[in-house]
């Protein structure tokens, strides 16, 4: 396996942000007298703010005030994501200071809008470690496309094929294997389906596993 850049999932992978926006989103349901149905909220995983709309609105009532749901969801979610650091993930800093120290080229992309990723990235002490960010916001069509990640790597000068991706979600995964990125997925709420194993990227269970995989081949 040869690489020249590593691209990041931000939510869920790098830091332990999609439980928080789960419990508030439970939360909003409660607030506004509506069901929380978690098989509906685990599906958006990964998406940006188009694709989280359609899936929520498939789910619910067709007399759903989304707009209303999504204010009192976001309003929960900010209280958390603009004042607090979220937890990192395990390995994740010794995955990112190795890659650091081989002196290759780090990108984040994220379904998260630009201004929130600078945030949580800022507040969790992360923000250092990245070359490039590629948010929700800068592309017309989020994952499961590969757009995103075209943009990543577009951004850092390298080939897709030459870059490394790492992903949590089976939305993210789809995105980089379209992409033709070299796929690590280190499920969090949502473990592969076997149509996802079947596309034969890597799957181990924390950043640790696959920072000795790397140092391996390395």
């Amino acid at each position: 396996m040869t690489f020249k850049a590593a691209i990041f999932d931000m939510d869920g992978l790098l830091l332990d942000t999609e439980r928080v926006c789960m419990n508030a989103f439970e939360k909003a349901c409660h607030t506004l007298g509506l069901e929380f149905l978690k098989p509906e909220y685990l599906a958006i995983i990964g998406q940006n703010a188009q694709g989280v709309e359609r899936t929520i609105r498939a789910g619910y009532p067709d007399d759903l005030d989304y707009p209303a749901l999504r204010k009192v969801w976001m309003e929960y979610y900010h209280d958390v994501t603009h004042h607090q650091a979220i937890p990192i993930k395990e390995g994740v800093l010794e995955l990112l200071d190795w890659l650091k120290d081989n002196n290759i080229p780090i990108a984040v992309a994220t379904s998260t809008d630009l201004s929130l990723a600078k945030t949580k990235l800022k507040l969790a002490g992360l923000d250092a470690y990245f070359d490039i960010l590629a948010c929700g916001c800068e592309v017309t069509h989020g994952k499961p496309d590969p757009e995103i990640y075209l943009l990543a790597a577009s951004r850092l000068n390298i080939e897709p094929q030459q870059c490394l991706g790492f992903e949590d979600s089976n939305n993210g995964v789809r995105s980089g294997i379209a992409a033709n990125l070299q796929m690590y997925q280190i499920p969090d709420l949502v473990f592969p389906t076997d149509e996802i194993i079947s596309l034969g990227h890597q799957v181990l269970p924390s950043m640790i596993d696959v920072l000795k995989v790397l140092k391996q081949g390395h």
